[in-house]
């Protein structure tokens, strides 16, 4: 196992490494940028370092994050999800300083990263897609596959993340061109990287994500979630398993998601996505991307199958098998019951509707408990959350075993 982690994130999700890492018997290292200084996972970790700038940028940069991580006698870094967790140069930049990147390889980020070679390898393994390119557009190119497929309209997608953020929905010619210039502008902003792709809008669609665990030599799925629920394709609400997904779909789709982690040799997790329309009898069910990371709602499918997914990631990147974690990948853990999370986010409404990041001081932060009532969350009374970072603060979760 590690002897030091670095921990690479901010938030909620850098409490649940940290948790993890402590249930481990793991010491961690916390980074923080000038304004999140009074965050809880600084005092959380073992030992937390500034990072010496302010914003998101801070945790953005990877020369910093290693020059600390090496300092702080670190031989790992978890990523955490969102800002660094996948770029490949990241991770490879990791290995060549002698850090253990908690997650998939380079090359498995570098293919996943781009969706346009996720979705190469998807035809390869023969999973259905929906049609689209099969790289970065112009907005030429994307008016020109816009004039093919006006009948049901097209998705404009950033090639190098996901998380909802660059992406647009396009019904109308006359609003491509704003669509198409606003995406690149997020993708750029959110990933680095300002390409993007456009695919056929199915209409009426579920959001189903299959979890993937891998150790590199084999793969397991830990069951489905259901993400339909969202707001401007940001996931809102999240349930595990779908209770609307019939059996034998549920199979095809996990079969599916399973070959393309197979094809690579998949390592650590990955969530491979799909679209699903059950009135289709011609295409009911198609890949839309693979997020290889630790994803936001892994909570759901730790409650309905009792794996914590973190400390499971964790071990597997230290070289640990499935079977050395008491995972046999012929005997995925049954799954018990239904679990739901909510996103509460630090937002504000305007009369339209239209959120934005919401500013001040919890004045009161009360959590729900009682049986099956899971909250993680990086809030408390007294606490100002910044409206320069996503403003995910609390993720309510609840499980019953009926």
């Amino acid at each position: 196992m590690f002897a030091k982690v670095l921990v690479a994130n901010r938030g909620e999700i850098a409490l649940r490494t940290v948790r993890a890492l402590h249930d481990l018997g793991l010491p961690s290292v916390a980074v923080y940028a000038d304004d999140d200084a009074a965050s809880p996972h600084v005092q959380a970790a073992s030992a937390a370092v500034a990072l010496g700038a302010t914003g998101p940028a801070a945790y953005l940069d990877g020369e910093r994050l290693i020059a600390i991580a090496q300092a702080q006698s670190c031989d790992a870094v978890h990523p955490g999800y969102g800002f660094l967790s996948e770029r490949a140069d990241f991770a490879r930049a990791c290995d060549e300083a002698g850090l253990r990147f908690i997650g998939p390889t380079p090359a498995q980020l570098a293919l996943f990263g781009d969706k346009a070679q996720a979705r190469a390898l998807a035809q390869q393994q023969g999973v259905p897609l929906m049609p689209g390119t099969q790289a970065a557009v112009s907005l030429e190119e994307a008016q020109a596959f816009f004039a093919q497929h006006a009948h049901a309209g097209i998705v404009i997608k950033a090639i190098g993340g996901g998380g909802g953020r660059g992406m647009r929905a396009v019904a109308s010619a006359d609003d491509l061109p704003a669509a198409y210039a606003r995406c690149r502008s997020e993708a750029q902003a959110a990933f680095g990287v300002d390409g993007v792709y456009v695919e056929r809008l199915m209409g009426n669609a579920r959001h189903i994500e299959v979890q993937v665990l891998g150790d590199g030599h084999e793969v397991m799925a830990l069951g489905e979630r259901e993400c339909t629920l969202q707001r401007r394709f940001q996931k809102v609400v999240e349930i595990a398993p779908s209770p609307s997904l019939p059996g034998a779909l549920r199979e095809r789709i996990t079969t599916a998601a399973l070959s393309m982690a197979r094809a690579v040799d998949y390592q650590g997790l990955g969530t491979f996505e799909f679209l699903v329309d059950l009135a289709s009898n011609d295409l009911p069910f198609v890949f839309i991307e693979c997020n290889p990371r630790l994803q936001v709602e892994h909570t759901i499918t730790e409650e309905v199958t009792g794996v914590d997914l973190v400390q499971a990631q964790i071990a597997l990147a230290a070289g640990r098998r499935l079977q050395d974690i008491g995972l046999d990948p012929a005997a995925p853990p049954t799954v018990s019951g239904f679990a739901i999370q909510w996103r509460i986010n630090a937002e504000t409404l305007d009369a339209q509707g239209n959120a934005t990041p919401g500013s001040g001081t919890l004045s009161r932060f009360d959590l729900p408990t009682g049986p099956g009532v899971r909250v993680d969350t990086h809030g408390a009374a007294g606490a100002t959350p910044s409206p320069h970072y996503d403003t995910l603060l609390a993720k309510l979760i609840v499980h019953t075993r009926s």
